[in-house]
């Protein structure tokens, strides 16, 4: 059990955010393989994350960076790096993300808007801070690991760290132009859709950035503000809802001089890269790779409004010369998958598409498809030279996540199995990171608790394999060993999840049924991973039977099953939903369908929302959290992927949103959102209120104070567990 054996589960999951605190993660290997950075707390309840430092021969473990002894005060962060945190949903503290160079020489990493270094070589490991403007935001090392460039007030700057007595050792290299105008930082929809966190980019010789130039002058100016804090001001929030101007975002190449020549010659201007922006306006990556001269080219994607096409260009940062290398077109929409583009050390350009345009996804390496037909294919993991790690799903088995490692000199590619002598648990969830041919795995399963983390050398090579282990110091949950029974439902053989009580037997009485769906794009909640059912065991503890269906929509099974949803977020996931819980009725006798509450959160508290509106038939209670109610009122790129333009689909975002169905409600419902979500805005929830007012509904509304889209708050997150069982256990004692 965990170090306080008292410590009821919610306040235990609030206090190690949901377990994650002390799981090692955000690796870094040496380019020889034989060493490992990583990021992880002292202990279980440890928000102060440390950056630490592995060994693979030995195995030794030490830490390089301690924000406790580093003065870092977490209260004290700048606005934009706030906002990055929220994107990222990271809601930890201490070091939180940080960089190495290409020898892994040395780290950067920030604290409090304080920029810090440490060598990674030799006897001298202390942290050392750079005399940087303050506050600093995304400060990323050079790849040869003498320059730091990051972010102040818009403008990208950087700075030495050898100290030579410059005076311009710390100097600006392009700042904001025009009011509304930032430089070298990711815009909302950028960050929140498309996963780029980021705004620029050294390349591989050092001598120069890419950089983005985003200016939101055009867009929404929406203002979010805490009641509970009336001594403030709102917060202005640039927010590109459905329909309405997107930031016009640019990419430009900067010079990076040496103090000395930034002294003689000025500050250098910024050379624009050109591309039809009024085609192809969204920008999802910006890399860099090295040409067959040797010379530095850059690598981007860019994609359309209704994202039907995603275009590869490359381009000559010395002419500015852009070519279209590769184009994606999909009738529907065009995914944006993580880990592509990347190249081979042979230059050859590793991509995932649809097979002939229309098939399922493939993995590809130049025009050869490495990944095969039985594999549902998730990301590119890592390239490490001619080798390339993909992710992805065995077909027919959605809830779990494999590796597949590729040797495209030898043209083999192969299921990467868990070290010999590590074979505890079968299947699970697989993640990893590649380089020098050395594998860090992480392995989540059914069959025990938490993440094992493996090092492995000579990955690629079976007979000369061996490997280490980097400790989980993560809490053990104060909760029974879920008790899960997993299937595919229905015709349409939806996975789907039965969650029971570890003291409920067969033949007692029947139990209320508690869905717990997300139910929607980009997210599964069936997985055969113990982790993902811990909190549905403790709901099923209170007296529940918990039902997890991941229908119509979410990733895992096919590409049409995840387009089922174009033009309507509404019908098939709950059809699905009905569907999952019609199948478990047959099934099992331990469900009371006249007893049916339904919870989730975001995606889920939509279709929480929506579940009792539309089908008080089916779900008797419904605690919706932050649900998105309007779709006119979220942001363009996720929402207009689905349900097209506003101006031009005024029936199918009708269709999608919950506000004239107000009148309609007959069942308990429970509104949960934060007064300052930045993503789904609390008018989602204000609106939804004020139209069943208006029709004379009752229902409940729980604001809260200081919560952005997630509570991160310990007390919080304890407390409104505690109250949604309350909630949910009142309105479902049936007669």
């Amino acid at each position: 059990m965990g170090d306080n054996p008292r410590m009821s589960f919610p306040r235990q999951q609030a206090r190690t955010q949901r377990f994650t605190i002390g799981v090692p993660r955000l690796f870094q290997v040496s380019p020889d393989g034989e060493r490992v950075t990583f990021l992880r707390g002292r202990h279980g309840m440890d928000k102060a994350t440390c950056l630490w430092h592995y060994r693979a021969e030995t195995g030794e473990v030490t830490v390089l960076a301690d924000p406790t002894a580093l003065g870092a005060d977490d209260e004290n962060l700048p606005p934009e790096e706030r906002a990055r945190r929220e994107r990222m949903r990271e809601h930890g503290g201490g070091i939180v993300s940080y960089t190495v160079d290409d020898a892994f020489t040395r780290a950067v990493f920030t604290l409090s808007g304080r920029v810090f270094y440490v060598d990674l070589v030799g006897d001298d490991a202390a942290p050392r801070e750079l005399p940087v403007a303050h506050p600093a935001v995304d400060p990323r090392i050079s790849p040869a690991g003498d320059r730091v460039a990051y972010v102040h007030k818009g403008a990208v700057r950087v700075i030495d760290i050898a100290d030579a007595g410059d005076e311009d050792r710390d100097r600006v290299l392009v700042e904001p132009d025009a009011e509304h105008v930032t430089w070298g930082l990711a815009d909302l929809v950028s960050a929140e859709e498309m996963g780029r966190m980021r705004g620029f980019w050294w390349s591989p010789d050092g001598a120069t950035l890419a950089v983005s130039r985003v200016d939101e002058s055009e867009v929404n100016r929406w203002f979010v503000g805490d009641p509970d804090r009336p001594e403030r001001e709102p917060r202005p929030l640039r927010y590109p809802a459905a329909g309405t101007a997107n930031p016009d975002v640019r990419l430009a190449v900067v010079a990076v001089p040496s103090a000395t020549a930034y002294r003689r010659d000025g500050r250098p201007a910024p050379a624009p890269i050109e591309w039809d922006r009024e085609e192809l306006p969204y920008l999802p990556t910006v890399d860099w790779t090295t040409g067959p001269d040797g010379d530095p080219t850059l690598v981007f994607t860019a994609q359309s409004r209704d994202q039907t096409t995603l275009a590869l260009f490359s381009a000559d940062p010395a002419t500015g010369l852009v070519s279209r290398t590769r184009t994606e077109s999909d009738g529907v929409w065009v995914e944006l998958m993580p880990g592509v583009p990347d190249f081979t050390a042979s230059g050859r350009q590793v991509w995932i598409g649809r097979e002939n345009g229309t098939g399922e996804r493939r993995v590809y390496v130049g025009d050869e498809a490495i990944s095969g037909d039985d594999v549902y294919v998730r990301a590119v993991v890592s390239v490490d030279g001619d080798r390339v790690l993909f992710a992805g799903s065995p077909v027919g088995r959605p809830g779990d996540q494999s590796l597949w490692l590729a040797d495209t000199r030898q043209g083999t590619c192969a299921p990467v199995e868990l070290p010999e002598g590590a074979d505890e648990g079968h299947g699970g969830l697989r993640s990893g990171r590649l380089r020098g041919d050395t594998l860090v795995l992480q392995h989540r399963s059914m069959d025990f608790t938490g993440v094992r983390t493996f090092v492995v050398r000579n990955a690629s090579t079976e007979t000369r394999r061996t490997h280490g282990e980097i400790e989980s110091v993560a809490e053990t949950p104060e909760v029974p060993e879920p008790r899960v029974r997993t299937w595919l439902a229905g015709e349409r053989e939806i996975p789907t999840s039965l969650i029971l009580p570890s003291w409920y037997r067969d033949g007692e009485a029947p139990l209320p049924v508690l869905m717990a769906p997300y139910g929607g794009p980009h997210a599964q909640r069936v997985l055969n991973a113990r982790g993902a059912y811990l909190s549905p065991q403790w709901f099923a503890e209170q007296g529940f039977a918990v039902l997890i269906a991941d229908g119509r929509g979410t990733p895992g099974v096919g590409v049409e099953w995840e387009q089922a949803v174009h033009q309507d977020l509404a019908e098939p996931v709950l059809a699905d939903q009905v569907a999952a819980l019609e199948d478990a009725a047959r099934r099992f006798d331990c469900l009371d369908t006249t007893r049916v509450g339904i919870h989730g959160w975001s995606f889920g508290g939509y279709l929480a929302a929506l579940a009792v509106l539309r089908r008080p038939d089916v779900f008797h209670a419904a605690v919706a959290g932050a649900p998105v109610i309007d779709w006119a009122l979220y942001d363009t790129h996720y929402t207009e992927r689905y349900l097209g333009l506003p101006q031009e689909q005024e029936e199918v975002y009708a269709g999608s949103s919950l506000l004239a169905d107000a009148g309609k409600l007959e069942r308990p419902l429970m509104l949960v959102h934060g007064l300052v979500d930045d993503n789904v805005v609390f008018a989602h929830t204000q609106r939804m209120s004020e139209a069943l007012l208006a029709a004379g509904r009752p229902h409940t509304v729980l604001p809260l104070a200081g919560v952005t889209h997630s509570p991160a708050d310990p007390v919080t997150a304890e407390n409104l567990l505690l109250l949604q069982v309350d909630f949910l256990k009142e309105n479902l004692k049936g007669d």
